[in-house]
Parts: C-alpha cells; sequence; structure tokens
C-alpha cells in the first residue's frame, strides 16, 4: 500500500507519499480501507520528531479515519467486511489501509458522509473524555474553551451547549469568534487583545469557569488558575504555550479546585475501548439528531498532506482539516 512516512523529522516537507507493506489485522483488529483520515496537531509534533507513536503503534501519523473494512482479525464479533466506519487510532491513518482495535471502532452515524465522519473520531472522543468523564460537567455550568475554533474547540462548543452549560471561548479575531459564536457560544474572548481571565471574571459576575478545557499549558496556567470558580476543574490536554510555569498552590486550595492532565493516545486499548463506547452512547445519538456536527475547514489529497500540515501551521483554519483518497 502507500502511505505518509517521515524519513527524516522536519517541516511539512517531511512527509513522503511512499510505498510500505501492507498492514495484517491481529488478535481483536479488523483492517479498514481508508476513504479519508484528518489532521491533528499531534501529526504535527510527530512530523517534527517530538511525538512518537507507542509501542506497537503505526509508524505512520493519522490519528483517525473514516472507511470500509476489508478484512477481520481472529477474535472480532460485532463487526462484518464493508461495514461503514470510523475509527480512533493510535498512528496509521495517513494510509490506504490501518489495522484498528475493534473497540476503537465507531459506526458512521447515520446522516453523515464517510469522508466527513473521519473528522469526528479524535475530537468526539477527547472532547467527551474530558469535558465529561473527568471534569463532569453539569447542565448550568461555565466553560471556558480555549482555542474555540479549533477542532477540539468547535466539537467542544456544541456539545457543552447540548448539556446545557453555558460556554466561553477563547479564540483569535473577530472571524473566528464570530464562527464560535455561530456554534453556541456565550461569551467571546479575543485572546490577542483582550486578558480572557478578567473577561470571564466580568461576564459572569466574578465567579469565573466552572470547568475549563485548556490546549496551551505553562503560559496560561497562572491566569486558568484565576478564572476557576470555587469548586472548578481544569483539565490541560494540550502544551502548545510550554510545559513548565509556577502553580500558585494557595489560589488553587482557596477555590477547592482540581487540575487534572490527560492524554488519548498512549492510553490502554480497554480504557480507549471504553472512551470510544461512551461516545458511541452518548454522542452518536447528538450527531444523528442534527445537533452536533463536525465542523471541516478544508480537504485534500491524502498524498499532499504536507499541504494540510502547512496550512494547520499557518493558524487560518476554523475546525478540522481532512486528508481523503
Amino acid at each position: 500500500m502507500h502511505a505518509i512516512t517521515i524519513p527524516q523529522p522536519g517541516g511539512p516537507e517531511a512527509l513522503v507519499w511512499a510505498d510500505v507493506p501492507d498492514p495484517v489485522p491481529g488478535e481483536g483488529e479488523v483492517l479498514v480501507e481508508v476513504a479519508a483520515s484528518a489532521v491533528n496537531r499531534a501529526d504535527l509534533l510527530q512530523r517534527q520528531g517530538f511525538y512518537n507513536p507507542p509501542p506497537g503503534a503505526s509508524p505512520y501519523p493519522g490519528l483517525e479515519c473514516a472507511g470500509r473494512i476489508t478484512a477481520l482479525g481472529p477474535g472480532v464479533t460485532g463487526w462484518a467486511v464493508g461495514d461503514e466506519v470510523c475509527a480512533l487510532l493510535s498512528g496509521g491513518g495517513y494510509a490506504e489501509q490501518v489495522a484498528v482495535p475493534a473497540g476503537q471502532l465507531l459506526p458512521v452515524p447515520e446522516g453523515l458522509d464517510l469522508v466527513t465522519a473521519a473528522a469526528l473520531p479524535e475530537v468526539a472522543c477527547t472532547v467527551w473524555s474530558n469535558l465529561f468523564m473527568v471534569a463532569h460537567v453539569r447542565p448550568g455550568e461555565t466553560v471556558l474553551v480555549h482555542g474555540g475554533a479549533s477542532g477540539i474547540g468547535t466539537m467542544a462548543i456544541q456539545l457543552a451547549k447540548a448539556v446545557g452549560a453555558r460556554v466561553a471561548v477563547t479564540a483569535g479575531g473577530k472571524e473566528k469568534l464570530a464562527r464560535c459564536a455561530e456554534l453556541g457560544a456565550d461569551i467571546l474572548i479575543d485572546y490577542r487583545e483582550q486578558d480572557f481571565a478578567e473577561e470571564l471574571k466580568a461576564a459572569t459576575g466574578g465567579a469565573g469557569a466552572d470547568v475549563i478545557l485548556d490546549i496551551i499549558g505553562a503560559k496560561y496556567l497562572a491566569r486558568n488558575v484565576d478564572a476557576l470558580a470555587v469548586n472548578g476543574r481544569m483539565v490541560v490536554i494540550g502544551l502548545q504555550g510550554g510545559v513548565k510555569a509556577e502553580l500558585n498552590l494557595g489560589a488553587l486550595l482557596a477555590k477547592r479546585a482540581a487540575v487534572a492532565g490527560t492524554t488519548l493516545r498512549a492510553r490502554p486499548l480497554e480504557e480507549k475501548a471504553a472512551i470510544v463506547a461512551a461516545v458511541r452512547e452518548h454522542v452518536w445519538p447528538l450527531v444523528e439528531a442534527g445537533r452536533v456536527h463536525p465542523v471541516v475547514h478544508a480537504t485534500f489529497p491524502l498524498a499532499e498532506a504536507s499541504a494540510a500540515h502547512a496550512a494547520l501551521e499557518s493558524g487560518t483554519p476554523v475546525g478540522k482539516l481532512l486528508l481523503t483518497r
């Protein structure tokens, strides 16, 4: 088959479309013929040499895909050759075929085409696991989503609104904030021109956010704690603003607040399967009802993944970038 390989770490030009061995499904896995994949920031880090796949995972980038099952490995039940699926991956989505643990498969939601379904698994699993399985967002709470115009952000806005939360977002510029508002965001903060902690407290009568979903890390740590409400919960899922910062534990204790850090890619198979099952139970009905939808900014041919990486690095996309066969 063909796949996007990374012979040497580097810029977008480091991605090379090459002939590679066909994958073989192992125990509990299925083989999927990929119709589309999607670009995530983790893929950029892998290309740069900073985020290697977990042991045993495919060496090729790509953390999600959609396609058709072409073969079943030993011990697989509940799926059949020809089924249209989308999948959460540990790697390998930038390829013509990928072997997927059966517990990480999802049916394509009714009403959604196969290609667009590739935009769902990573963001749906990331947002649901962090906002609801870790932070336990409840109706009426205020949720602050950093990077509201990103793939993660656009999904977080919709899911938080779907359960009755009030949503605040940070994004860069009026156009991105307008798109966030279209998705349901209530409080719009331009991080380029405004202090998000001050703006959020002003908009909530000084209360702050009950839950913060953070992709920035160190750069925002102090202001995130300042922006948290009493009994607030912050989940850090990205480190775009660095890995080390000083934390005022007194401020955290005074608010009886909690800070959690999570990743998805390296979790054990059983944990990923539990997250995927929860997404199928709770998110898929919302997608099929039209209350939640993937936001796709643009599509690129899979062989031209380098152009998609350059586009994501430009900071202009709203939502997801897809790679299609």
